[in-house]
Parts: C-alpha cells; sequence; structure tokens
C-alpha cells in the first residue's frame, strides 16, 4: 500500500506519498497562502495530493489513507486543530473539510511529533524503540516516541518542550510566559544571544563577518566566528550548547529515552555542535555512571522529510 503524508508549515505545504518500506513514489510542495482562509488552504493540499497521485502513477484506490501534520494543538479524535497560532487557525475541522476533497480516512497531529515518528521510524532513531526528537529553529519543536508510538498524555497535548520552565522570571517567551527553555536554546535564542555579545564586543569576528551589520546576524554567525579564533563566538557558542544540554539533561532524567535526535538548522553543525553538547548533558544528569546505558545524543537524518514520512505514518502507529 501507500499512504499519504502532508507537512502543512507557515511557509509551505509539502507532501509526500510513502511506500512501505518509507520511500518516496512521489513528492512536492506548494506555497502556503499566510491570511487565507482554512478552507483554501486545505483544498490546496487536497490539490497537492491528487497532483502526487498521479504523479505517481496511482489513484485514490491505492492510497490507504492521508496523514496531516500541522503546528499548534489537534484534537485528534474529532479532526479538528483547535488552534495554530502561526496560521491563524482556530477549532478548523481538517478531516471534514480535507474529505470533501479527496474520499480517505485522514489523520491529524502535531508536526514535531508527526517529525518525531519519522525519525523514528526511518530516521536517526529507527533502531531504538524510545526516543525524543528536538527540532532546533524559531521555538523548539519536540516529539516524544515510546515503543514506536507518539506519545502524546492523556489530552493530546504532552510533548512541548520547548515551553518547560527553565529559568525563574527569566527571558520572555513568545508564549507570553517567562522563562521557557527555547526562549535558551532556540536558534532564534541563539541569534539574540550572539547579537547581543556583539554589541558588547564591537572588534569581535561576529562584527566582521556581517559587516557590522548586526540584523544580518544568524544561527551560524557564532559558530563561523569561533572556527576564526573569535573568543566572543567562543563564549556564544558554549553558553548555548550549555543552555541547550542542560534542558536536554532534564528530558533525559524525565523520560530516559534511548535516542535523543537533533534537528533544525543548527544541527548542520554537526559534531561542532553534538560532542561539546554530549559533555554538558553527561555533568548535568542526575546518574552519572558508565555501568549504566544513557541515552544517546545524534543528529537528525531526515531533514524536512521527516514531517512528511511522520504524517504518511499516522495510521500505522501500533502496526509497524
Amino acid at each position: 500500500m501507500y499512504y499519504l503524508g502532508i507537512d502543512l508549515g507557515g511557509t509551505n505545504i509539502a507532501a509526500g506519498i510513502v511506500n512501505d518500506n518509507f520511500e518516496f513514489v512521489a513528492k512536492g510542495s506548494v506555497p502556503t497562502k499566510r491570511g487565507a482562509e482554512y478552507t483554501e488552504i486545505i483544498r490546496d493540499m487536497a490539490q497537492l495530493s491528487q497532483k502526487l497521485i498521479l504523479d505517481a502513477g496511482l489513484t485514490v484506490n491505492d492510497i490507504e489513507y492521508i496523514g496531516i501534520g500541522s503546528p499548534g494543538v489537534c484534537d485528534k479524535e474529532n479532526g479538528i486543530l483547535l488552534y495554530a497560532n502561526n496560521l491563524n487557525f482556530y477549532n478548523v475541522p481538517m478531516v471534514k473539510e480535507m474529505q470533501k476533497h479527496i474520499s480517505l480516512p485522514v489523520y491529524i497531529e502535531n508536526d514535531a511529533n508527526c517529525a518525531a515518528l519519522g525519525e523514528s521510524l526511518a530516521g536517526a532513531a529507527r533502531d531504538v524503540s524510545d526516543s525524543v526528537t528536538i527540532t532546533l529553529g524559531t521555538g523548539i519543536g519536540g516529539g516524544i516516541v515510546i515503543n514506536k508510538r507518539i506519545f502524546t498524555g492523556f489530552n493530546g497535548m504532552a510533548g512541548e518542550i520547548g515551553h518547560t520552565l527553565f529559568a525563574f522570571d527569566g527571558e520572555p517567551c513568545t508564549c507570553g510566559r517567562k522563562g521557557c527553555w527555547e526562549a535558551y536554546a532556540s536558534a532564534t535564542a541563539l541569534i539574540r544571544q550572539t547579537r547581543i555579545a556583539a554589541e558588547k564586543n564591537p572588534d569581535s569576528e561576529i562584527n566582521r563577518l556581517v559587516d557590522g551589520n548586526l540584523d544580518l546576524i544568524n544561527a551560524k554567525t557564532a559558530f563561523d566566528a569561533m572556527r576564526l579564533g573569535d573568543e566572543t563566538g567562543k563564549k556564544v557558542v558554549e553558553n548555548y550548547i550549555r543552555y541547550l544540554g542542560e534542558g536536554i539533561a532534564n528530558i533525559i532524567v524525565i523520560l530516559q529515552p534511548e535516542k535523543v535526535v537533533i534537528g533544525g538548522g543548527i544541527s548542520k553543525e554537526g559534531e561542532t555542535l553534538l560532542a561539546p553538547l554530549r559533555k554538558v548533558v553527561k555533568e548535568n544528569l542526575y546518574y552519572k555512571g558508565d555501568d549504566v546505558p544513557q541515552a544517546q545524543i545524534v543528529k537528525a537524518e531526515l531533514g524536512n522529510d521527516a514531517g512528511i514520512i511522520g504524517a504518511a505514518m499516522l495510521g500505522l502507529q501500533g502496526r509497524i
């Protein structure tokens, strides 16, 4: 059989048809029409799906179901996207609306959870049963997989690890609270930390890399400065890795997953990020002994495909 997965993002709608070996037989994307009514965006999702079915030389009857990964909070039982702030979606009947266009079963799930399932089944955590996937971006996306199934708690809202409280009365978060982990360890936080350091140290390589225009600083800038031997860049990276590592240590202490998978643009730093990160995590674990197996911290493998593959596999949880 074939399974169709859709990753609904604020910028693009990406979709793919996946076979039983987690391989794509068709894949494509279209821009997300920001500000459009949900009916129009869902119609675009359906039209993209229909195009991919044709591209793969298949018919609707060859597709077992459609899985949709969306930002925000989903009521999976009733097929409703309760809210997705970046899309301005509230109480959207996602499943019912999609089925107006394509007569197939439809599953919905949070996009970070879909990415975690994708990495668990076909990516960096495919060889273990229990894993946590962390995506470092504008915020921190998180997904918990236990026995190859997404864990969402009794109300479907578990896994929002970016909003675990990290510091009392700390940095403001976009959620309206203060001290959330993602206010310290997201890519956005790293950019802010790099800018502050550049302002305080105008002679640093950070400033030279962006020709003095601090608006050009990105999540890679501090790493680039560190590679050039810049002490300011090195300090920014070290502090950032400490924030990230302490949060991961908390996750490990609570859940003890076999693997923690790190995704997002910052993960492209590879061992430059991961080697010191593993050290910080180990230093902050409740039990540090080598006689007990500890979680492996690894780089994500699937990139943007993780969310599509995970969405495509939503209906197979517990069956594979």
